[in-house]
């Protein structure tokens, strides 16, 4: 049997995916609890607990961009095609962010607020773009001999943009609960504050957006409520439910590390549903990842670079986390 040169590098663009929404995700989700937090001193700390990392983080969203355009140049042309405009919204969002990020720390005080606003609104516009993306490939992207069949703006539907909010707050709990682990005193409290309404929120919207996909999509409905798949996939909302329920303990307690790895295992598992809904199309809901892939001298040239750089990349991801570990003071910060 041969290698599965599609399916690996479909595990390796899900992965870089993943990455990039964990690290990216309390990056941009600091920036949509900026209007929550008024002292300046406290601002300063939120960015500095994210200062040193941030850059790399979106490491992943280029890799996962390159790995799509080199593994399924079809899947790459449809989906920019068909979302080019969110897309390139949720560019500007980053690169406006950045300047802000950059900006701020060398402003005088009576400008900051200009450059506070700027990071608000850049990291609001990006997070909203990605799930609007999000909702767009979950609700399926119409495609005719091989090009994109459908409108330039057929991605602005109320599921998409109903995505777009259900990531803003996703990336909302996620930064909360990053600081509730790298900060301390009042900040830190306020954060823990925050923490169960923005659970219950992200609850919230988990359970629209998994009722109103299989309404509304008869093969995801097919997919998950048929036997003997229900049984299989089951585990899935049960472990949301029982990982919802240790995180609120954990918030009740006042815990500093467990709120934001519980974070994590469940922005996992909402991915897991998504991949069991999807399965194995790389474009919703016809073309699936082995119609849409390169020529395999392709892929299995590139698979060699990528073998070699993505240790790389994990190592130094690794290492920048370890030396800037622990929490961060007012004393601490970006120049």
């Amino acid at each position: 049997m041969g290698i599965d040169l599609p399916l690996i590098w479909f595990l390796i663009i899900v992965f870089g995916v993943m990455m990039y929404v964990v690290m990216d995700g309390f990056d941009l989700g600091i920036g949509l609890l900026f209007p929550l937090v008024k002292a300046e001193h406290e601002r300063d700390v939120m960015m500095n607990t994210v200062a040193p990392v941030w850059d790399g983080n979106e490491t992943w969203l280029v890799l996962g961009g390159a790995a799509l355009f080199g593994a399924f140049p079809l899947a790459y042309s449809v989906v920019l095609d068909a979302l080019t405009i969110p897309l390139t919204l949720m560019l500007f969002g980053l690169i406006f962010r950045g300047v802000a990020f950059e900006f701020r720390f060398k402003a005088s005080a009576a400008k900051r607020h200009v450059w506070d606003k700027s990071f608000i609104a850049g990291s609001v516009l990006a997070t909203f773009c990605q799930g609007v993306v999000l909702g767009a490939v979950v609700g399926g992207i119409p495609v005719a001999n091989r090009a994109y069949a459908g409108g330039a703006l057929d991605w602005l539907t109320p599921f998409n943009l109903f995505c777009g909010f259900g990531l803003v707050v996703t990336y909302a709990l996620l930064g909360c609960t990053w600081l509730i682990m790298k900060t301390e005193g009042r900040l830190q409290e306020s954060m823990h504050r925050c923490a169960k309404p923005l659970l219950f929120t992200f609850l919230t919207v988990l359970v629209i957006i998994s009722v109103w996909t299989p309404l509304t999509h008869a093969a995801i409905a097919t997919r998950w409520f048929s036997v003997p798949n229900l049984f299989w996939f089951l585990p899935v909302p049960v472990l949301v439910l029982l990982v919802a329920f240790w995180m609120l303990r954990a918030v009740n307690r006042q815990a500093h590390h467990s709120p934001f790895l519980l974070t994590l295992v469940l922005i996992f598992l909402g991915y897991t549903g998504l991949g069991i809904s999807i399965w194995p199309n790389i474009i919703p809901p016809s073309v699936s990842l082995w119609e849409a892939s390169a020529p395999p001298q392709s892929q299995g040239f590139m698979l060699v670079g990528a073998l070699f750089i993505i240790p790389i990349i994990l190592v130094y991801t690794f290492w920048s986390y370890y030396v800037f570990r622990g929490k961060v003071t007012p004393e601490q910060g970006y120049h």
